[in-house]
Formats: C-alpha cells, sequence, structure tokens
C-alpha cells in the first residue's frame, strides 16, 4: 500500500529531526569536553614572528627541561631576624627538591633591600595540567614553615593557575547563563511555549556539532582552542542560531497566518528568508576568517573556529527549524493566535508603525539627530586606550597571583621574577651586560649558569649566552616597555652580538605593536568582504556603501561611549591591545547582519510598492523581529562576563552595547531615514534606482 502524498512529504521532515536529534544524543557531549583539547598557555599567545618568541625557540636550547617558575614571596609580620627568616625560608624550599611537578633545583632565599620579604623561585614542569594546583598547594605548604611570615605565591605558575581556574566550568555555567537568557527574552517575545523551545533546542544542536568538529580538528592540532575561544564559540553559535532562527520564524508566521498548508507556509519562508540568513552569516564568517591574517595566535584561532560555530548555526536554522515547524504548524505559537494580517501583527507592531510614519514624516529631522548623537559619541574613541591591561586588572575579581605580584613589586625591583632574557653571541658576553645595565630603566643584568640562576660563570650552549635583565618598573607597565625598547636599541648596536631581547615585558611590548598591525591589515579586508557580500546581495553599490558606513560610525560610536564606561564606572585603565579589533569584526560583521535582515525586506516589498512604501512596509514588518534578535545576541554576549577576567568582561560590553546602539538607533532610525531621504538613487545602480520618482523628504 503506497503513502498517501501528505504522509510522504512528512518523510524528509521526519528524517531531518532524526538526523539532528541523532547530533544531538551523539554529540552533544563534545559542548562540555573541549577544554580538554583547549590550551590556556600565555605563551601561545604571542605573536609568531616578534624578536620575544624567537627568544623563546632558542631559550629552549639553555635547558634539557621547559619550565614554568612559581615565585614564592614571604613578607614579615613579626618582625623577626632577617637572617633566621632567610635560614628557615631556604631550608623551606630545599625540601622541595625532586618534590613532584618540581623539576631542577631551587633557589636560594634572597631578602629585600628593606629587610621586609623574602623570595624563592621554584622551577615547575609546565606540563603538569591539572596537577599544577597540587604542586602550587605542595610550595604553599612547604613555604608555610617560616615562621611570622605571610606566604603568597607569584610568576607564571600562579597566574596560570589562575587563569585556569577562571576558565573552569565554562562550559556549564556560561552555556546555562545564555541559554536561560534567551529561553527568557523568546518566551516574552513569542508568548508562546513550544517555539522559543524549538529555537532553543536548535541553537544547543548547532553548538553540538560546531564544538565536535572543533574538538576533533583540535585533537589533530588543526585548530587550536583555548578558554577565550571556547567562551566566544558557545555564545556565537547560541547568539547566531538565535537570530537566525527569528528570522525565519517570523516570515513563517507571515505565511502561516496568510495560508492553510504547512508545507506551503514553510517552503515559502524558507524562499523569502534563506538569502538573507545566508548572506548575514557569510559576513560574520568571513569576518572571522579575515582573522587568519593575524600573526597572534589567539586571534588566528577564533577564526576558522567561530566561522565553523556560524555555519553550524545556519545549518540548524536551514534544516532542523523547518522541519520541526512543518510537524507542528500553527502549534509551534501556541497558545497565540494567528491573525491573518501576519505581516503587522505581533508584539509591538503599532510601536513600529508609528517609528515608520516618524521616519516618513521626517526623515531628513530624523538622520540628522541620530547621526549628530553617533557622532558625538564617536568623539570620545580615541579615548580608549588598548595598550595591554596591567596585571593587577587581568582578573575581574581580586585573583591570589596578582596579589603576590603586587607584593613582590612593593619589596623588589618592579620586574623581579619577571626579568627581560637577553640572547646574544658569548664572545660579546661583556658587551652586552654593560649595555643592558647601562640602560634606563635597568636595576640589574647577570649572565645565567648552569643551574638556570645568575653565575659568574655562564652556560654557554652552541656559542649563545643567555642575560637576564631586572627591570625597575612593574613588568606591566608602560615605563617597562618603554625599558625593553631601549633595551633593544642598545644592544642592537652591539656589532657581531646577534642580541635579541625577550621575556614578559618585551612579549606584551611585541603584542602592542602587532595588534596595532593587525588592526591596520584587518580592518580594511573585513570592510571589503562585507562591502562584496552587500553588492551580491543588494544589487546596488551605493547602498552597500552606505550600509557599511553606518556600522562603522555605530562601531566608532561604541568605542567611545566604552572608553567612558571602562574608565569612569568600570575602572579599567587600559584595554587589551585585541579587544578593538574583536569589537570591530563582531559589531561591523553583525550589525551589517541587522541591515541585511531590514535591507533585503525593504528590497523585495520596493520591487512590488515602490521606494517609499518599501522602506516604511520593510521597517514596519521587520522592527520587532530584528530588535527581538539584537536584545538576545546582546543578551548572549552579555553572559560573557561570568568569566572573571578582563579581556572577556570588555569584550562582552562593546559587543552587548554596540548591537542594542545598531538595533535600536541605526538599523531603527538611521538607515530607514537615509533610505527614505536619498529616495530611489540609494539603489543605484540597480533597476530601483530606476524607478520613477517619488515625494521627496521634508
Amino acid at each position: 500500500m503506497t503513502p498517501s502524498p501528505r504522509r510522504a512529504r512528512l518523510l524528509v521532515p521526519l528524517l531531518l529531526l532524526a538526523v539532528w536529534l541523532g547530533i544531538g544524543g551523539a554529540l552533544g557531549p563534545f559542548a562540555g569536553r573541549l577544554g580538554e583539547v583547549a590550551t590556556n598557555d600565555q605563551a601561545a599567545f604571542l605573536p609568531r614572528s616578534a624578536e620575544s618568541t624567537e627568544v623563546i625557540d632558542q631559550q629552549k636550547a639553555f635547558r634539557q627541561d621547559e619550565t614554568l617558575p612559581a615565585i614564592v614571596v614571604w613578607t614579615d609580620r613579626s618582625g623577626a631576624d632577617v637572617e633566621d627568616r632567610r635560614t628557615a625560608a631556604g631550608e623551606a624550599l630545599a625540601q622541595l627538591t625532586g618534590a613532584p611537578g618540581v623539576t631542577g633545583g631551587v633557589s636560594p632565599a634572597l631578602p629585600s633591600d628593606d629587610g621586609k620579604a623574602l623570595q624563592g623561585v621554584v622551577q615547575l614542569s609546565p606540563g603538569l595540567g591539572d596537577e599544577l594546583p597540587a604542586a602550587l598547594d605542595r610550595i604553599r605548604t612547604a613555604a608555610e614553615g617560616v615562621p611570622g611570615t605571610t606566604v603568597q605565591l607569584a610568576g607564571p605558575a600562579a597566574s596560570q593557575a589562575d587563569l585556569s581556574e577562571a576558565f573552569a566550568g565554562i562550559d556549564g555555567l556560561l552555556l546555562a547563563v545564555a541559554l536561560v537568557t534567551v529561553l527568557a527574552i523568546l518566551l516574552l517575545v513569542y508568548r508562546s511555549v513550544l517555539l522559543p523551545l524549538v529555537i532553543i533546542l536548535g541553537a544547543v544542536f548547532a553548538l553540538a556539532l560546531a564544538c565536535a568538529i572543533a574538538y576533533v580538528l583540535a585533537d589533530h592540532d588543526l585548530v587550536r582552542v583555548d578558554g577565550q575561544v571556547q567562551g566566544i564559540l558557545s555564545i556565537l553559535v547560541i547568539g547566531a542560531a538565535t537570530d537566525y532562527a527569528l528570522l525565519l520564524t517570523a516570515r513563517h508566521r507571515e505565511e502561516l497566518a496568510a495560508r492553510t498548508d504547512r508545507f506551503a507556509a514553510v517552503g515559502a519562508a524558507l524562499r523569502r528568508s534563506w538569502g538573507a540568513i545566508v548572506a548575514s552569516a557569510a559576513t560574520v564568517a568571513l569576518g572571522l576568517l579575515a582573522l587568519l591574517l593575524s600573526d597572534l595566535t589567539n586571534n588566528r584561532a577564533l577564526g576558522p573556529v567561530g566561522a565553523l560555530g556560524i555555519a553550524c548555526a545556519v545549518l540548524s536554522t536551514l534544516t532542523f527549524l523547518p522541519a520541526v515547524l512543518v510537524l507542528l504548524g500553527r502549534g509551534a505559537y501556541w497558545p497565540t493566535r494567528l491573525h491573518p494580517d501576519g505581516a503587522g501583527r505581533g508584539a509591538g507592531a503599532g510601536v513600529w508603525q508609528r517609528i515608520a510614519g516618524l521616519v516618513d514624516r521626517a526623515p531628513r529631522r530624523v538622520w540628522a539627530v541620530t547621526l549628530a548623537g553617533l557622532l558625538a559619541c564617536a568623539a570620545f574613541a580615541p579615548a580608549l586606550t588598548s595598550k595591554g591591561v596591567p596585571l593587577d586588572e587581568t582578573f575581574v575579581n581580586d585573583a591570589p597571583s596578582v596579589a603576590a605580584q603586587n607584593t613582590l613589586g612593593r619589596h623588589f625591583p618592579g620586574g623581579s621574577g619577571n626579568p627581560a632574557v637577553v640572547l646574544a653571541d658569548a664572545d660579546r658576553l661583556t658587551e652586552v651586560v654593560d649595555a643592558a645595565r647601562a640602560t634606563d630603566g635597568v636595576a640589574s643584568a647577570t649572565a645565567v649558569g648552569e643551574n638556570g640562576r645568575p653565575s659568574a660563570t655562564p652556560l654557554v650552549v652552541d656559542g649563545r649566552v643567555r642575560v637576564d635583565v631586572t627591570l625597575r618598573d612593574a613588568a606591566d607597565s608602560d615605563a617597562a616597555k618603554d625599558t625593553v625598547a631601549r633595551l633593544r636599541t642598545a644592544v642592537h648596536a652591539i656589532p657581531d652580538a646577534g642580541a635579541l631581547v625577550g621575556g614578559y615585558t618585551a612579549q606584551q611590548y611585541d603584542t602592542l605593536r602587532t595588534a596595532e598591525r593587525d588592526r591596520n591589515l584587518i580592518v580594511p579586508v573585513v570592510l571589503a568582504v562585507i562591502l562584496a557580500v552587500l553588492v551580491l546581495l543588494l544589487r546596488s553599490l551605493l547602498m552597500p556603501v552606505l550600509l557599511v558606513a553606518t556600522v562603522a560610525l555605530n562601531f566608532f560610536a561604541t568605542l567611545g561611549v566604552s572608553a567612558l564606561v571602562f574608565e569612569h564606572v568600570l575602572g579599567f585603565t587600559g584595554t587589551d591591545p585585541s579587544v578593538p579589533l574583536y569589537g570591530f569584526v563582531f559589531l561591523v560583521a553583525l550589525g551589517v547582519d541587522y541591515n541585511i535582515f531590514l535591507m533585503s525586506r525593504v528590497r523585495e516589498e520596493s520591487l512590488r510598492l515602490g521606494v517609499r512604501r518599501g522602506v516604511l512596509r520593510g521597517l514596519t514588518a521587520t522592527g520587532g523581529v530584528i530588535t527581538s534578535a539584537g536584545v538576545v545576541l546582546a543578551a548572549t554576549f552579555a553572559a560573557l562576563g561570568v568569566i572573571p577576567l578582563a579581556f572577556l568582561a570588555q569584550i562582552a560590553f562593546i559587543v552587548a552595547f554596540g548591537v542594542l546602539l545598531d538595533t535600536l538607533v541605526v538599523r531603527s532610525l538611521l538607515v530607514p531615514a537615509l533610505v527614505r531621504d536619498i529616495g530611489p538613487f540609494a539603489w543605484w545602480p540597480g533597476r530601483l534606482s530606476r524607478k520613477p520618482g517619488e515625494s521627496t523628504a521634508s
């Protein structure tokens, strides 16, 4: 017996649903397993071609095993004799020789000039992974054997442990916050029970697929994943999948209200929205892939992983969601009743009709006022400093390693524990040491011996020696970066020395210079890519230029507001060098998304009704859904704030605020008013530009 045509038509959506349920069931656990292949080593964030990175590579020859230093800081709280404390500290450090995780010898305890503190260095294996906290606990326990002192742990090992703790539980916590937030917004938008759950389920399936693919690629060293990439991937997929679903379901609701056949309604919704969805996804994915041009490893890592997440979000939206909509029909919107005039109904429809009326009556006044406001905000953009985040602001909360480093800086030279590392030819050692000591801002410079500590007999490897240079200023300060620049000038000038300067401060300096180079290269590439996508979609030249210009203005206005909020509200004195670039890629690509949603509908309506009525009809029809999408995306990016790192907190604010500004001001007022005022010429040289003239703006 052959199945009825209706039953046969249900086979495809049932098959798609089964496939996605299988993906969710089989690959869902990978959303919580990316941490297994994540790398949170600070060295992996360095520029690939920088001098400090070359120093790291050459430095490996000076020791059989790479080490991760932990600096023990004792501060006096009893007034005991300094020599007694020094002896006890030395004995405590000696106990750690050969302990699990400790490699090589440990340093002696060295007193500060003021006699109120001691410091010692314990070298740990860099591959401890989850065992690092236990190794640090053993060091702390041994160090607490010095009576009358307070013990703190600083240095790269302690910082890495705090960083790992900051990302601990990122999978569950971040995902839970994002999903609960999105679900609450969707329930308010749709006022239905099933559809929000379906959209959330589709986003989760997309994330599961993206995480599984990223896991396999990272496990085979084809891509790199760190906690930062991991967090942004989750937010990006959830936000994008929800946005695309909102666009499709809004169009489906219109079609379903006007048709009785559920298959025809879904088919019409797909035909009229897939182009805008794919074009929107392409702008984001290509913008992210432009990060592959970066010389910073963490920027390059986000590019392919983020683009992969966007592709999975689109795949879920165009396959899983239509299948479920076919199966549920009108039941997807229960208990909301669909009206015959689906285009103009729904929450906030009257608001958008009034906004469209305002744009129609006084477009020139609307765009002039909004433009002036955005320019006023953008005027503060130069105040946003992106020279790096000081160590004491790296973590939003009070990280133990930061407090310990501050203590170290109060009693020892600012660069203690984080020396600049100079590698040079051995026969020029004396000249290199003399040049380093003569450099303004240098506290001391000493050759390193066989045991990895300062020595009168330097270790020579392949004709090269290492000199540790302690800086007077804190290693993360602007003054220290200036000292590194002077130090490089001094040692580079020594003939035949082949001197290279690396270390923590040099890495920060190189990262800053590389970030500036990346911005100058990647920003024009992203703009060109987005412009090309818009030209293909809208079949116009002037309109794409107009849209790109408005989202760029929105970006600078967001930076201006962020500069004020970061300094005067959140207390940040600077931002990470990559923050402006990340903000640009996300805001421009995502901002164009909403303009694509709007203008693709405006173009469709203008072909039927004329440019003036097309603008008003497009704004009214898409106003509610695009605003909802913007609120969802802003809320999901704001969820990044649960990770206590300044970098992600800054990205969260910039993207969340910028998306809302773009959604509520640029896309709702500025763009429609400009298009209404310019008239058909806005679509030059497309066919819409050749339509008969319409009434001009007031």
